[in-house]
């Protein structure tokens, strides 16, 4: 499976299996096994440079396993064929996140006008608070 010019997944470090559904198919879902289960070993892949294999692993979340095995399901739709399609659209959009390198935060001061009006700010919250409170000599 090609994800980019740089990673390419070989369909043996793939494993889908196939179970039945709960949801939308009617009697259909007690007989056929629709529901996808895609599995991929991205912690023993050779596929992938280490550095997408860390920040894949990181977006896979909850769908990864302790092992390191990423686990993508799809059963939303009636048909096992689709259901397949989506499963695989979903790994190789996570493969695709997974291969940019995220962008460096440059930090920056806040301008001289924010930091102005910042104060400016609290001084009128501060005068709003004072002129509430009950004094003896207020009244």
């Amino acid at each position: 499976m090609k994800i980019s010019k740089n990673i390419g997944i070989p369909e043996e470090e793939i494993q889908l299996s196939y179970v039945r559904a709960s949801g939308p198919g009617g009697q259909n879902v007690n007989k056929v096994a629709t529901a996808v289960q895609l599995r991929f070993d991205a912690a023993n892949s050779p596929s992938l440079p280490d550095e997408v294999r860390a920040r894949l692993l990181k977006l896979a979340g909850h769908r990864a396993t302790d092992d390191g095995v990423i686990v993508i399901e799809a059963k939303t739709a009636r048909s096992q064929i689709r259901n397949r399609e989506l499963a695989l659209s979903r790994f190789r959009d996570l493969l695709r996140q997974a291969e940019r390198k995220p962008r460096r935060r440059i930090a920056t001061a806040p301008s001289a006008g924010v930091i102005e009006r910042q104060i400016e700010q609290k001084r009128l919250q501060s005068r709003k608070k004072r002129e509430r409170r009950w004094s003896p000599q207020g009244e």
